[in-house]
């Protein structure tokens, strides 16, 4: 018997890997004949839900006092989350309630209210927040896991957008949901890469609640690579597809291809985007795309000689590499976080984090290499297919 399953994340729209993780589930579920429901926060850019007068209303960190401190209630628990996913529970009755990004605009509440009642509760990690109150385990640009021992620094280095007043509410939020707490009403938690899993480990977490289950393909975007031959020529550039921010790297990766001859292709946007256009205007090699859709992303990886994915901070196991190889093609990977796991020496090469001529040298190594670009996509696919993610999905809601 199929069960019923309830998605719950704080946004439902494409707002970031959190989002995409959810709505690529729940088609997925809906696919493979589960009765799903989903769970959100009323929110005007979500999609439209059959669901979505059942969700919690909207809170903003922003705007007058009592705006403010109804959001800070909810980070903690408090107004009216607990009666909203109540009401949610009662008309849907899930047998599984699977949480993915929760806290802040909704809150680990949930959690504790679906524990009670006897429902399995699972929760995908799509983030650090577990364990580092600021989410990212950065403080002030650099790799940072004070918190793992102390989740007071996260006040003293004022670590959440360098204000104290967040930085208290982040840690108030952390002392209020902490480990043993959040233990205690979670079935399992679903690490979705191996460093992920030892981070919590290293946090205190029980080894007997962590699973390791990588993130998959969208079902369509599966369908529609599985159908592609990435075999041939590739062109005569290289790419990076993603955010542009800091801690993703990119500043890194255009002062390495500012020295380079070869073709550099950006797409997507961010809040560096206008400074780093105008800073590197003048690099005739490099071109920014902008936000590109689906298909756009698709077309372009699928021509790439190799992407880069130059990150800063611990990433968890991202869409940006495994978009890239189930396209066929090879990655230069930031050798930090979970990228590593993903890498091997047949789709492509790792280099030293932030270290622009590493990752110079590691362009220029990749730029006549040839690789088996059909035998990256379809190890790629099957890794990732959505048809192996279920299967292990499925063990872990009934076990």
């Amino acid at each position: 018997m199929k069960q019923r399953v309830l998605l719950v994340n704080k946004f439902y729209y494409r707002r970031g890997g959190d989002c995409v993780y959810l709505l690529n589930l729940e088609e997925m579920l809906r696919g493979r004949g589960h009765e799903v429901a989903v769970f959100a926060m009323d929110y005007p850019e979500n999609i439209p839900s059959e669901w979505s007068a059942c969700f919690a209303s909207e809170v903003k960190f922003s705007g007058g006092v009592m705006p403010r401190l109804r959001a800070v209630a909810r980070t903690l628990g408090m107004g009216d989350i607990n009666a909203a996913f109540s009401a949610m529970l009662d008309r849907f009755k899930p047998d599984v309630v699977h949480l993915n990004n929760i806290h802040s605009y909704l809150s680990p509440q949930i959690a504790i209210e679906a524990h009670r009642r006897g429902i399995k509760v699972v929760w995908t990690l799509h983030d650090y927040k577990l364990l580092c109150p600021s989410y990212s385990c950065r403080c002030h640009g650099r790799i940072c896991e004070k918190c793992f021992a102390s989740k007071g620094s996260v006040v003293k280095e004022r670590c959440m957008k360098g204000s104290l007043a967040a930085s208290v509410i982040a840690w108030l939020e952390a002392k209020r949901w902490d480990r043993d707490t959040l233990s205690s009403a979670v079935d399992r938690f679903i690490c979705p890469s191996d460093f992920m899993a030892s981070k919590m480990l290293q946090g205190g977490f029980p080894s007997g609640k962590l699973v390791t289950l990588n993130n998959f393909m969208a079902p369509e975007m599966w369908e529609r690579l599985s159908a592609a031959s990435p075999g041939g020529e590739r062109g005569d550039y290289y790419c990076y597809v993603g955010r542009l921010s800091d801690e993703k790297g990119v500043e890194t990766l255009l002062k390495a291809a500012s020295t380079l001859p070869y073709r550099l292709k950006i797409a997507g946007g961010g809040p560096l985007a206008d400074e780093l256009r105008s800073r590197y205007a003048g690099c005739g090699n490099i071109e920014f795309l902008g936000h590109l859709d689906g298909d756009g992303v698709t077309g372009l990886l699928s021509q790439a000689r190799f992407s880069v994915i130059p990150s800063e901070w611990y990433e968890n196991n991202p869409f940006s590499v495994i978009e890239s190889h189930c396209a066929g093609t090879p990655v230069v990977g930031a050798n930090i976080g979970g990228i590593p796991e993903l890498i091997t020496a047949d789709n492509g090469m790792t280099y030293m984090s932030g270290d622009a001529e590493a990752l110079a040298g590691a362009i220029r190594g990749m730029w006549d290499k040839r690789y088996d670009y059909e035998k990256i996509a379809r190890d790629s696919l099957d890794r990732y297919s959505p048809a192996r993610h279920y299967a292990a999905l499925d063990k872990i809601y009934r076990g």
